[in-house]
C-alpha cells in the first residue's frame, strides 16, 4: 500500500546525489511490513560499477539487513522509473510491488544522457531478445561439458 513517506525517502537519497561526488540523483527503499528495510543511491561512477543504480543497491542493502534473498512481498520506493537491469533485480528477489516519482522520458528531458551505458530502451529491447539475436556477438556457448559438471556437483553437495 502506498505511503507518501517512503516516497519522499528515495527523493531525499536521490537528493544527496547533489554532495556527493560520483553519484547521480536516483535513490530508492525497500519496504517491508511497514518499515524501510534498505535504501539504496546510484553510485556508478564512484564504484567503477555500472550496476550499481539506487534500486539495485536498495535491493542490496535490503537483503543483507534481513541475511536473505528472498524479498518477496516487498514493495520498492524509487525517484524514476527503473531500468531494465533495476526490474530484473527487482523480480530476482521477489519484489511485489513499486512506486516511482519521475518517468523515464521525463528524466531523460533533464539528465543529459552519458555516451554510455547505452540508453535504456536499448537495455530494454535487448535484454528480452534470445542470446542469439542480441547485438552482443558473437555469444556461443564453450565449454559447456565442463560448466554443468560445477553445476551438477553443487546440486549433489546441497542434498
Amino acid at each position: 500500500m502506498y505511503e507518501e513517506k517512503f516516497m519522499r525517502r528515495a527523493i531525499e537519497l536521490s537528493a544527496q546525489a547533489l554532495q556527493q561526488g560520483g553519484a547521480r540523483p536516483y535513490g530508492a527503499v525497500v519496504v517491508m511490513d511497514g518499515r524501510i528495510v534498505g535504501e539504496g543511491l546510484n553510485q556508478a561512477a564512484k564504484n567503477f560499477d555500472p550496476t550499481s543504480h539506487g534500486e539495485v543497491e536498495a535491493v542490496r542493502d535490503a537483503c543483507r539487513n534481513l541475511k536473505t534473498t528472498d524479498l518477496s512481498g516487498a514493495e520498492l520506493y524509487t525517484s524514476c522509473e527503473p531500468c531494465s537491469v533495476c526490474v530484473a533485480t527487482m523480480l530476482m528477489a521477489g519484489i511485489s510491488r513499486m512506486y516511482y516519482g519521475a518517468s523515464l522520458e521525463q528524466s531523460a528531458a533533464v539528465v543529459p544522457r552519458p555516451k554510455m551505458p547505452p540508453p535504456t530502451t536499448l537495455v530494454r529491447q535487448q535484454v528480452g531478445l534470445p542470446v542469439k539475436e542480441r547485438s552482443m556477438l558473437p555469444a556461443e556457448t564453450k565449454l559447456s561439458g565442463e560448466a554443468i559438471a560445477v553445476l551438477e556437483a553443487w546440486v549433489k553437495q546441497q542434498r
